[in-house]
């Protein structure tokens, strides 16, 4: 029946998408959106970036996560994601920070819980004071956000009115002071400014009683405050008090003197260049203005930045947004367009009204502590006091109500374990866990209580989401993908690349050891994902782009053959399974994994018998085992599974079709029918011997694994022993090639190599042995080297036994053709005959075909019938009286003294080797000679415990040149 949806029911729930769940199907699929030509602009690089990304489908809760996660997988998207959200927690802590340093200084000094007269523990003092009311107004804004949004919502009207209010006042104030500039004077020595915070009169000198007598600034600067003849600083002494407009205003012309950068180091006197001054050093007075900190280009565009973080404020509440693909690109550009005018005009109306020595002067020493931008403004300073506190205050609850609900998308796609309880929510929605650990990490923010020491923290983090979102955006649109319809049509893929370029350099000119910071963390969250193993599949650019570099890679492939020096093994692994599809031997994937080391590629193919259409399910089930098997193994491959009516023909079809392009195997690993003797089945050696063919047909390499249950598993470890190569003839270098990749792996690195070649009676045995040395050191194998002399001899009884028992057997199975019954009557007739023959194996491949009938079908038995079934059993009767009385073949008898001979030299020789690799000689063109090629290779690897035969694919895998 089918299942799936209706038309109309579909597109009422696209429709609908704002009640749709984190994470759920419908979110990934996109509307048909026709997309326009594009007209690149040079401006506002990342929300260009963004809105395309915004605009290309339904953006649910998470928002900058879920674009960057969707776009570019969840190793990334959880990376740059909870970068993200630490980003937005200490933008937070830096917001409260900000406002408590003005409800401090500006509002009300007097509530200030720690107080120092020390001028050097002063600091330290506000620092405790701002820590205490930042935990308070910490929690403060936690409560309100926990109550819930729409209360967020409507204070930021509120704040938003200020700020407007604020940023009125400040262009007003700039008008007026063209014409009537504010009284706000600031008390000079020489060019260097003086803090007013201690001083009476901007003078050496004051008038009392109509007396004349030495004013405070007098005191710092002499020995005496009382008298005149005393010793006074040398540049106090040479340079004359003055008062100057520290708001000359618009008209003064003050911009030329501001308009060049003037760094300067901690603790520096903040001079003015254009007034005068005695050129002498005297000693540093503390009532100078003292530059706090050192400052430089690339330390204040990290302080300055956060400012400007606020583009991602909406995307974060994408979840709450009625139609957030419309709100986010116009809302974020407006935003950018607003913010940048007003900041960027602000900064040359500053730089126009407002003296240098005033605008460097952090904390207002030289003007009583008075808030210099408040002192600009009109009508009164406190618009911009209070506009300025109620800003910091909306953007902290902004951040603490946008990372919570971050927080919670990362938890809900659970692609990080640990983060799984900060997925729940009240009834409402709002994210409580979230919001908790939001609170906690953002007081860890507060504790550091330094603004300065903040502002870099969260740039980094910042900075590597902007980085994120535009990679995001170039990636999709150069992979060109079918899903990548954004309706925002104003971006290019060149405008992405230059604002992820600019990021990445902002990143480390504003401090580059906390971008190193901040990427370790991003790469460790990174890894961690990986290493749980996100089973994700979100469609994203990776996962394209790791198309398209496959496909580029596998058409260079295709150029031409591989050269012999990039000859690797790339396998083919044959398994077998039972009737409950578990693999019979797991140890095939385990001596697959040693040779590979876990690299190149490896394909893992099996044969289920039957019919697709019926067997899919079990197809599926058995994938998953060979999967999960490969994955305990640590075999990095595939797995393909082929359901075939016969399970000859699904070994063929796998060796013919496996891999693509260049990416093909050359190598086909198989293990040993072991036990073939005594099956009652045949087609087990039959199939073996068929895939022998075929891969040779298709001029592969093959592995044979003999006694592969007792081959080491990856936890063992040799502290010793020999592999054992047998180099009959060269079949391509394969033997040479296999026990050094062997070698590589931990089970087999301490074995040694020995090479052993048999060496006729005309032979020169030493010539032979210098000569192979030779070779080996050219290849840069390091092997030990022995010539075996294997002479020839009379031919022993015991090989004519064996060849006898071997015909026989063949000679018995191309004669019976008969029922399981009488399959076993005759074959104990001949054993009781002759206990010599051992007859277990009768019928053949062609049984499946040609045998239509079973011991339980009853047939209608005529005359005729009766007669012909007689003499058909008279005749095989007669048969096997002839194999009983027959004489051995010469060339059979040939065959088997040569094996017999060999396997006494390599029994004697390697009977303790850790493996024994020798060439496996090709399968007979007659298939009559089948079971005779099985008894060969049975006689020639009997007494060796772990036994690889190995054939060579017909071309070179080895070279000596460089």
């Amino acid at each position: 029946m089918d299942t799936r949806p209706k038309v109309s029911s579909l597109l009422s729930r696209m429709a609908n998408y704002t009640n749709l769940t984190q994470g759920a199907k419908e979110h990934e699929e996109a509307e048909n959106i026709t997309e326009g030509k594009k007209k690149p602009t040079k401006t506002m690089l990342t929300a260009i970036s963004m809105s395309a990304i915004a605009t290309n489908g339904v953006v649910p809760a998470g928002g900058s996560y879920f674009m960057i996660s969707r776009a570019l997988g969840p190793e990334f998207g959880g990376a740059v994601g909870l970068c993200f959200y630490l980003g937005t927690t200490f933008a937070a802590a830096m917001y409260i920070l900000g406002a408590i340093e003005i409800f401090l200084v500006y509002i009300v000094p007097r509530a200030a819980i720690f107080r120092s007269d020390d001028a050097l523990k002063e600091s330290a003092a506000m620092l405790n004071n701002m820590r205490v009311y930042g935990t308070a107004f910490l929690v403060l804004m936690v409560l309100v956000v926990f109550i819930g949004v729409r209360y967020v919502n409507k204070f930021a009207s509120l704040f938003l009115a200020c700020v407007i209010v604020s940023i009125l006042a400040i262009y007003a104030g700039a008008i007026k002071s063209s014409f009537a500039p504010p009284h706000f004077p600031v008390c000079m020595l020489g060019n260097r400014t003086l803090s007013s915070r201690h001083i009476d009169v901007c003078s050496k000198t004051k008038e009392i009683n109509n007396m004349t007598v030495p004013s405070k600034l007098w005191g710092f600067f002499c020995n005496s405050s009382q008298f005149f003849n005393v010793t006074c600083d040398e540049y106090f002494v040479h340079n004359n008090v003055t008062s100057i407009q520290g708001i000359p205003g618009l008209a003064s012309g003050i911009i030329t003197e501001n308009l060049w950068g003037n760094y300067l180091p901690k603790g520096e006197i903040i001079e003015k260049p254009s007034a005068k001054s005695s050129d002498v050093l005297g000693s540093l007075n503390h009532e100078y203005v003292l530059v706090d900190i050192t400052t430089s280009f690339t330390l204040l565009v990290g302080i300055f930045f956060p400012s400007v973080t606020g583009i991602m404020a909406g995307s974060n509440r994408s979840g709450d947004l009625k139609d957030a693909q419309k709100s986010i690109p116009i809302g974020t550009i407006l935003a950018i367009l607003t913010t940048s005018f007003v900041y960027l005009s602000n900064v040359v109306l500053f730089g126009a009204c407002i003296e240098g020595v005033v605008l460097r002067d952090k904390f207002g020493d030289a003007v009583k502590g008075n808030l210099v931008v408040g002192t600009l403004s009109w009508p009164s300073p406190w618009v911009i006091v209070i506009g300025s506190f109620f800003s910091t205050c909306g953007a902290g609850l902004q951040s603490l109500t946008g990372a919570p609900r971050l927080l919670q998308a990362i938890a809900k796609d659970n692609i990080i374990p640990f983060l799984r309880v900060f997925g729940h929510s009240k009834a409402n929605g709002e994210p409580t866990w979230a919001l908790l650990l939001t609170a906690a990490i953002a007081e860890l923010g507060i504790l550091i209580a330094s603004l300065d020491l903040v502002a870099p923290i969260l740039s980094m983090f910042f900075l590597m989401c902007y980085l994120f979102v535009n990679l995001a955006c170039a990636l999709q649109t150069l992979l060109r993908t079918p899903n990548w319809r954004p309706r925002f049509r104003y971006y290019h893929w060149a405008l992405s690349f230059m604002g992820m370029s600019i990021c990445l350099a902002l990143m480390f000119i504003s401090s580059w050891y906390y971008a190193i910071v901040a990427m370790v963390i991003a790469g460790m969250i990174y890894k961690y994902i990986e290493y749980q193993g996100a089973e994700k599949e979100w469609g994203d650019g990776i996962r394209g782009l790791s198309l398209s570099a496959a496909r580029f890679a596998l058409l260079r492939l295709e150029e031409g053959p591989p050269h012999t020096k990039n000859w690797r093994p790339q396998l083919l692994v044959l398994l077998k399974l039972d009737e409950d599809l578990h693999v019979k031997h797991p140890r095939l994937l385990t001596f697959a994994s040693q040779l590979k080391a876990g690299k190149g590629l490896t394909i893992v193919g099996s044969v289920i018998v039957g019919n697709f259409l019926e067997n899919y399910g079990e197809a599926l089930a058995a994938e998953q085992t060979i999967k999960h098997l490969m994955e305990a193994e640590k075999v990095k491959g595939f797995c393909q599974l082929v359901v075939a009516a016969k399970l000859r023909e699904g070994i063929s079809h796998l060796i013919q079709s496996c891999g693509l392009g260049g990416m093909k195997h050359n190598t086909v690993v198989m293990g040993w029918p072991h036990g073939w003797r005594q099956s009652e089945d045949a087609r087990a050696w039959k199939t073996f011997i068929g895939t022998v063919r075929v891969t040779t047909a298709a001029h592969l390499a093959l592995l044979v694994a003999k006694n592969i249950s007792f081959f080491p598993s990856n936890v063992e470890q040799f502290s010793e022993g020999n592999i054992d190569v047998w180099w009959i003839v060269h079949d391509g270098g394969m033997l040479m090639l296999l026990p050094f990749l062997l070698k590589q792996h931990k089970v087999w690195r301490k074995c040694s190599i020995r090479i052993f070649t048999v060496a006729q009676l005309e032979d020169n045995s030493i010539q032979m042995k210098k000569d192979l040395a030779t070779f080996l050191y050219h290849l840069r194998i390091e092997a030990e080297v022995e010539v075996v002399e294997m002479h020839d001899s009379d031919i022993s009884a015991y090989t004519y036994e064996r060849t006898l028992m071997m015909e026989q057997r063949s000679q018995m199975l191309r004669h019976m053709r008969l029922s399981k019954t009488e399959r076993d009557r005759e074959a104990q007739l001949v054993k009781d005959r002759n206990s010599m023959l051992r007859l277990t194996s009768i019928g053949s491949d062609e049984d499946e075909e040609t045998e239509t009938y079973q011991e339980k079908v009853h047939m209608t038995w005529t005359k005729d019938k009766y007669m012909a079934s007689r003499g058909q059993k008279a005749k095989s009767m007669e048969g096997f009286q002839d194999l009983l009385n027959m004489r051995p073949d010469q060339s059979n008898v040939r065959r088997m003294h040569t094996a017999v001979k060999l396997n006494e030299v390599i029994v004697n020789k390697s009977h303790e080797a850790k493996l024994v690799l020798l060439n496996m000689p090709g399968p007979p063109r007659n298939p009559e000679g089948d079971e005779n090629y099985m008894e060969f290779l049975e006689v020639l690897t009997e007494g060796l415990e772990r036994v690889l035969l190995v054939r060579g694919g017909g071309s070179e895998v080895i070279t000596i040149y460089s």
